[in-house]
Order: C-alpha cells, then sequence, then structure tokens
C-alpha cells in the first residue's frame, strides 16, 4: 500500500500533499467574489457603433452632403466623393477624401485632401487645389462635430 505505513496510518508525504492542496484551495478562495467589479466609464466620444468618432463621421456626411457619394466605409472612417460640379463655374470639379483616423474627437484624428480639375478643350486637366480650401472644410467638419457632440451631451 503505498501512502500508508503498515499500521493504516498517513505518512508524512500525504500530510504534506493535503496540506499543499489546503492552501491552494484557501488562495483560490480569496482571489473571487464578494467584491464587485468596477465599471469603466466611456468618453461620450468613445460610445459608438462604428469604427471611427461618431461625430466627425456624422458632421464629414454633412458637410459633403452636396456632393455625390463614391465610397463610404464607416468601419475603416473613409468617405469619397464622386466629381462634383459647381453650376456657377462649369469649367471645374472637385473631388474630395476625408478619413477619420480616429475614436476620439480631435482635430488630428481627421485628414481631408481634395483634387481639383478644370475643363480644357474636349477633357479635364488637373488643376491645384489652395490649401485654405482644405483647411476651411476640415474647419467646417470640426466645428460641425463639435455641434453634435455638444447637443448629445446636453450643454
Amino acid at each position: 500500500m503505498t501512502g500508508s505505513t503498515d499500521t493504516g496510518l498517513p505518512t508524512l508525504r500525504t500530510f504534506a500533499a493535503a496540506g499543499f492542496c489546503a492552501v491552494a484551495a484557501l488562495a483560490l478562495a480569496g482571489c473571487g467574489g464578494g467584491r464587485e467589479k468596477e465599471k469603466a466609464t466611456l468618453a461620450p466620444s468613445m460610445v459608438t457603433t462604428i469604427g471611427v468618432n461618431s461625430y466627425l463621421w456624422r458632421a464629414s456626411l454633412d458637410s459633403v452632403s452636396f456632393m455625390p457619394l463614391l465610397q463610404s466605409d464607416s468601419a475603416g472612417g473613409v468617405i469619397i466623393t464622386d466629381w462634383y460640379v459647381n453650376p456657377k463655374t462649369p469649367t471645374e470639379r472637385v473631388k474630395v477624401s476625408i478619413m477619420i483616423l480616429d475614436q476620439n474627437l480631435r482635430a488630428d484624428a481627421l485628414k481631408v485632401t481634395a483634387v481639383r480639375e478644370v475643363s480644357q478643350g474636349s477633357g479635364w486637366v488637373p488643376a491645384p487645389v489652395q490649401a485654405a480650401t482644405v483647411q476651411k472644410l476640415e474647419d467646417i467638419i470640426l466645428t460641425r462635430a463639435r455641434d453634435l457632440r455638444r447637443d448629445s451631451v446636453g450643454g
């Protein structure tokens, strides 16, 4: 018989194993229960069901709503418009790309690019876009996003 002496009494090895199991059970019992876990509070800008900041996303869509959309991906935060021709300047067209890079409502979470073409003869030729134009569109989107956030949190 292993684990006992000839007289039927447990050996030192059996006591040590039982003691180790008891200490392990007490240690594990002390790890759980009794305390409620603290719940993490998300910032309002992080409460979203899409992959990017919802205020920047909505503000971006609102800001280019007059232009036809070519692609919009809320999970990746990409909005690409199709060519837009302003009725006041039919010899010029513009295409805008907006990328939302973060889930936080921050100025550096937004990247706007624009491409401009002018009509020349029977085709369209690339033309420079003024940096102020892109900056103005970014400012419009950021202002609208801040307004949406302010309206949603009631302040």
